[in-house]
């Protein structure tokens, strides 16, 4: 579906349809560039709307390099983000949102089919940089502080690269050979890499191994526990255990042919799902909070019950004995906060996993000097992501923010600019922000109507018994397609419209990519081009007097 739109008037350059009538105007015209809702939204802050551009016209290897100046990890992040770019789409408000982390997806797929490599050609700035853990956080501040020119050498105290990503999303989410995929093209960039080295000593990576910054981006690896009478009387595992032994080929513990799982946030619909895929008869997620109020994503509950798993909503464990667990009803008050009922019930379970959070081992960063640790384990950072120890930064789940992989992926980024400019005696400021073009601003009539594309999802037998990857991806038609349901909203996409609506031959057009200018000679200030424009690209200004 093209966006051309359907006609424009040639007129030889100087030829006019009216006499010069720019002293007739109260208001002129201007283009404008404002910031669309997706491209606001995206916590790595990827130019979404750019790279749909060339996406559309079908160059996508220039769509992915536009992407990949933002986004290391196009492959992983069209799956596992939650894209709250889409919850922010100006499309939805005419048929449905567009398909943007599909679309990204795709992108990733055909990157390593046609094994293209990201374009960046800085000049080495002879600095060392330490990044602390190979996380998404990590990982993406690696690849960023490469392009900039830096040496970067990760230290990773596992066995393998990805963190949360390798240990904490199953692989019914995130094929691990994506995941490798990605992370050894960072690597492939010049990134060293050492695992199973722990780093213990912030310090002496500053004076003995001469680094001249260290970015720390641990994980949330500890499980949250929590105190329940009678609660060593059965078997008690943890959440992220679980996920970890499945990753690294520990033999699954038996679970018997009930399990608890007592959270509501992703983690406990990833075990419920994960321990179902066991061969566990029920499994039953055990939550205090209703439904609107889970951590967890609403499609993750969907996906969870659709496989068997069941939801024990408004529920909290009071006791354990043996295999009983006793959990008391909860009503939620008006400050939806969960209110105890004093009624109680009896759930019968061979195995309780634990799912109530994770937090990060900062044991390490407590001797720093100028580091301040928060109760709640995070870290105090500045604005420019820099502890209270000169040259020491944090990012990812070790400062406070919400957990995800893209939320890590843009700590990475921003803290590579950062650090960039730290070692190079200047502060990056982040540039002025456009103001964001909303529904009403666009001129949508002359859109059809254009149904998202739904991706498949694999066979629910198949899902319930077996790890393969459950949504699947696009063929190269659905992605074009879906690409060209981008509205281009706030930012002007040369359709020709103004061109050829313009009555006065006010528009003069630049060629191609160069977009148009006004010629207010003999401009009237009528206001159709504003009123026509279909992505709210043009805006009508008093004259000054």
């Amino acid at each position: 579906m093209s966006k051309q739109l359907p006609f424009a008037i040639t007129l030889d350059p100087g030829t006019s349809l009216a006499n010069e009538t720019g002293s007739w105007r109260t208001e002129r015209p201007i283009y404008v560039d404002r910031l669309p809702p997706c491209n606001n939204a995206c916590p790595a802050g990827e130019n979404i709307q750019q790279w749909l551009f060339h996406a559309e016209s079908g160059d996508y290897k220039e769509a992915w390099q536009v992407l990949m100046e933002d986004n290391p990890l196009p492959g992983i992040m069209g799956r596992v983000c939650y894209h709250p770019c889409e919850d922010t789409c100006n499309r939805a408000e005419l048929d449905e949102a567009v398909g943007i982390h599909a679309i990204e997806r795709f992108l990733g797929r055909t990157a390593w089919e046609k094994k293209w490599k990201p374009k960046f050609d800085a000049k080495k700035s002879g600095k060392r940089v330490l990044v602390v853990g190979a996380g998404p956080s990590g990982l993406s501040a690696a690849y960023h502080l490469t392009r900039l020119g830096h040496d970067v050498t990760i230290r990773e105290a596992g066995p393998m690269a990805g963190g949360m990503m390798r240990f904490g999303i199953p692989t019914y989410r995130l094929p691990r050979d994506v995941l490798d995929y990605e992370v050894q093209r960072i690597l492939d960039m010049g990134v060293e890499l050492e695992l199973n080295t722990k780093v213990e000593d912030i310090e002496a990576a500053f004076e003995k191994d001469r680094f001249d910054a260290v970015f720390v981006a641990v994980g949330a690896h500890l499980a949250k526990r929590i105190d329940i009478p009678g609660y060593a009387a059965g078997k008690i595992l943890d959440a992220v255990s679980v996920l970890r032994d499945m990753e690294t080929g520990v033999e699954p513990p038996q679970l018997g042919r009930r399990v608890v799982i007592y959270g509501g946030g992703n983690t406990a619909m990833d075990v419920a799902r994960t321990v179902k895929r066991l061969g566990v008869r029920e499994s039953m997620i055990v939550y205090r909070r209703s439904r609107k109020e889970m951590p967890a994503h609403d499609f993750e509950a969907t996906e969870a019950e659709e496989e068997g798993v069941m939801i024990h909503w408004l529920r909290t464990i009071k006791e354990i004995d043996e295999t009983s667990f006793k959990v008391e009803k909860m009503q939620i008050d008006k400050d939806g906060r969960p209110q105890p009922t004093g009624e109680f019930e009896t759930i019968e379970a061979d195995t309780l996993i634990l799912a109530l959070g994770q937090d990060v081992d900062t044991t390490f960063l407590e001797k720093v000097p100028g580091v301040e640790i928060a109760r709640d384990g995070v870290m105090n950072v500045n604005n420019q992501m820099m502890t209270g120890r000169d040259g020491l930064f944090a990012g990812g789940d070790m400062v406070p923010a919400e957990r995800t992989v893209t939320v890590a992926v843009g700590h990475g980024k921003k803290a590579a600019r950062h650090i960039d400019a730290w070692l190079r005696g200047a502060r990056y400021e982040r540039p002025e922000k456009h103001e964001i073009v909303g529904f009403s601003e666009l001129n949508t009539w002359y859109y059809t109507d254009a149904p998202k594309t739904e991706q498949p999802q694999l066979d629910l037998v198949r899902r319930q018994t077996g790890f393969e990857e459950v949504l699947q991806g696009l063929t190269e038609d659905n992605a074009l397609y879906e690409a060209r349901r981008c509205l281009s909203c706030g930012n002007c996409f040369e359709c020709d419209n103004c061109y050829g609506i313009c009555p006065d031959n006010a528009v003069i057009k630049l060629g191609p990519g160069k977009r148009f200018e006004f010629n207010y000679d003999y401009c009237k200030g009528c206001g159709m081009c504003a009123a026509e424009c279909p992505c709210g690209a043009i805006t009508m200004e008093p004259e000054a007097v």
